[in-house]
């Protein structure tokens, strides 16, 4: 009976020690593991979660905060996958805070990086009725855009070759080979033209500088034509100033003849008179002379525009 009564104590002991060890397990999961982290919930719809596993990392700024705990897909639409992550209780989450999904490129493992723009919200604490814990909004991230680029960038590359397959199939390869051709034929035919015009520039450049000693010529002649007349210039303007003189002296002459005569001598008068009027259109006539005479140029090659009379 001692015998039954001592190993009944020892099992009530053991068992007394096994409840007080699940007891304080519980107690301290509960109380305060729990108590150092906060739980949010976040719903991606457009980022991809290739990758992505259980217990990756959640960072901010570059430094992890905390993991990822859970992920399901959504009954009421398969595009929506909710992702239950563990953070530090001192991660400053808030509620213009945005979840994105980042991969590293050589291993191609994902993790999940949280992004407050400034200016900050208030801290996220509020739990939607339907949801268990504080909801944190999908972001948008640029490694997906450029990845969409990318892909788009790959079909129109993919397009393109198939084009281009298609133009060097062999019933285009005839057409394109007379296509060609023809471009030859049509560059000899322009170079060969423009050899032509080419020459015909060299025929244009030597008639204008032959012109140009021509005219250098004509000069040359009407500078030492106007040399060899301006004596004989001279020399008409002194006998026309004394032609001049003589007309105003025998105008002289008349007019005192005309008083001491008087009607007499009237009809005399009106002869000297017209003759008088004669010489001096001569004497006009050649001054008109001289000034031409004194522009060689003009002498040879006629008047100019501004030197010509009225009715010329």
């Amino acid at each position: 009976m001692e015998a039954e009564s001592k190993y009944t104590y020892v099992g009530v002991a053991l068992v007394v020690l096994v409840v007080a060890l699940v007891t304080g397990v519980i107690w301290l999961n509960r109380t305060g593991t729990r108590s150092d982290f906060n739980y949010y919930t976040i719903f991606f719809e457009h980022q991809p979660l290739d990758g992505l596993q259980l217990g990756a990392d959640v960072d901010m700024r570059g430094v992890k905060v905390g993991r990822v705990e859970d992920y399901q897909l959504q009954p009421e639409d398969i595009n929506r996958v909710r992702v239950t992550v563990r953070t530090d209780r001192r991660a400053p989450v808030r509620t213009n805070t945005v979840a994105i999904v980042t991969r590293n490129f050589v291993t191609g493992i994902a993790k999940i990086d949280l992004i407050t723009p400034e200016p900050l919200g208030p801290p996220l604490t509020e739990i939607r009725a339907e949801q268990r814990y504080p909801v944190i909004h999908e972001g948008e991230s640029n490694l997906d855009a450029l990845a969409g680029k990318v892909n788009q960038l790959g079909d129109m590359a993919a397009d393109t070759l198939e084009s281009l397959n298609d133009v060097l199939k062999p019933r285009n390869r005839v057409a394109i080979t007379e296509a060609l051709d023809n471009m030859r034929k049509l560059t000899a035919s322009l170079n060969a033209r423009v050899a032509d015009f080419d020459r015909t520039l060299a025929t244009l450049n030597s008639a204008a500088a032959e012109l140009g000693h021509a005219s250098s010529r004509v000069a040359k002649v009407t500078e030492s034509a106007g040399a060899e007349l301006s004596p004989a210039i001279r020399q008409a303007e002194q006998t026309l100033k004394d032609i001049s003189a003589t007309a105003a002296s025998v105008e002289k002459q008349v007019s005192a003849l005309s008083r001491d005569f008087g009607g007499a001598a009237s009809s005399t008068q009106d002869q000297l008179t017209s003759a008088l009027i004669e010489l001096r259109r001569t004497v006009d006539s050649m001054n008109r002379v001289l000034d031409r005479l004194q522009d060689p140029r003009a002498a040879l090659l006629g008047a100019a525009k501004s030197q010509r009379g009225p009715g010329e």
